[in-house]
């Protein structure tokens, strides 16, 4: 059983891996602690970059001498494979840590074992330690490992009667300068961005992370079925990298040298790509997080498609009574499908609220055997 050293320990861990949001692409972010014998924190380490030390050596470096007989602490499994960097488990064993805790299992079969091999070793091993904490700042490599596509969070801002623009098609500002600060540290924490051609033409948006140091830009996805974009677009300005998503037909003869990718239309006559297409190309691609600020029937698409793991909604203390909605046609057309959400955070930025919302587990069906009837 974990002390309460190595909960305190992992707690660090679970902070420090957060600090990679969004840079390790296609890899998860992970945090470790090196505790010694006397169970002092003598390293501390976590995985920046893709191609880069994981956490455990950044960690076992630090910790030197002093690992050998202690404790690594881990936010994720140790890795065990050879891929661009060597395998974490061997790391350890070689480093003569005499315990590892972590805190989440790997779930890709190209790394997972780790637990085994260091047992194997010797290594007293255990798993599950404030594992829900350390599952929700790696939740978007999680979801792609489980899912095969990126993890989706869907941002946008509203007044309190949910329009993002009013009749005029007039939207700056409707939120405040708090409330935009944030949504840069989304983008700054997502691989990609992705809106639509309507939000584009009407926007002209640029997409790109500011005010945040270090900040490793997301690529740029425009969904623009039929190439209306023109080489003007903000988000053609070489500011951080841009992929057109249009559709197998489109001239495209108009953006020579611009990133484009052809996709099929939605499937059962649906308006637009298909958002499944989108996702696995960009998954292909080493997108793992998409921050999805794409306006009503881009949101819609993705709603109907399954395709939201998150939505954070910035509602500002205002009323319009008439403009755009926040979200276009999801298919769904009577309250028994209504997509039901469960609040995780609400935090007030200047004026507005951030209210964070992720989709609610379905209600288990009561006629249905149990797992524990069927056995």
């Amino acid at each position: 059983m974990a002390t309460t050293t190595e909960t305190h320990a992992m707690r660090r861990a679970i902070a420090l891996s957060a600090r990679a949001l969004g840079a390790t692409a296609p890899n998860p972010v992970v945090g470790c602690v090196i505790l010694d014998t006397a169970g002092e924190i003598v390293g501390e380490g976590w995985h920046r970059k893709a191609g880069g030390p994981h956490a455990e050596v950044h960690a076992l470096r630090a910790a030197g001498e002093a690992a050998r007989g202690g404790t690594a602490v881990v936010t994720l499994e140790p890795c065990n494979h050879t891929g661009r960097t060597g395998p974490c488990a061997q790391a350890l064993i070689e480093a003569g840590v005499s315990r590892v805790v972590h805190a989440v299992s790997d779930p890709s079969p190209a790394a997972s074992g780790g637990a085994a091999t260091l047992r194997a070793a010797g290594v007293d091993v255990e798993s599950g330690l404030l594992a829900e904490e350390a599952e929700a700042v790696n939740v978007a490599w999680l979801t792609s490992v489980r899912r095969r596509r990126p993890y989706v969070r869907w941002k946008y801002a509203a007044t309190l009667d949910g329009r993002i623009a009013a009749a005029d098609g007039s939207s700056r500002w409707i939120t405040s300068a708090e409330s935009r600060e944030d949504v840069h540290r989304l983008r700054a924490e997502a691989d990609a961005v992705v809106v639509g051609s309507g939000t584009l033409l009407a926007d002209d948006p640029h997409l790109a992370v500011r005010g945040i140091r270090d900040a490793v830009q997301p690529l740029r996805v425009v969904v623009d079925s039929r190439a209306r974009v023109t080489g003007e677009a903000r988000v053609l300005d070489g500011a951080a990298p841009t992929l057109i998503a249009v559709s197998k037909d489109a001239d495209t003869a108009h953006l020579p040298g611009v990133d484009v990718v052809r996709l099929p239309y939605a499937p059962d006559s649906a308006p637009g790509l298909d958002v499944s297409a989108l996702l696995a190309e960009l998954h292909t691609r080493g997108v793992r997080s998409v921050l999805l600020e794409g306006g009503p029937t881009l949101a819609g698409a993705f709603v109907a498609a399954g395709a939201v793991d998150a939505v954070v909604g910035y509602i500002a203390p205002a009323l319009l009574g008439a403009g755009r909605n926040a979200l276009g046609d999801a298919g769904i057309s009577t309250i028994a499908q209504a997509l039901r959400l469960d609040v995780t955070d609400v935090a007030r930025l200047g004026p507005d609220l951030r209210i964070t919302a992720v989709p609610a587990a379905p209600a288990a069906d009561p006629i249905a055997p149990t797992a524990a009837q069927e056995l």
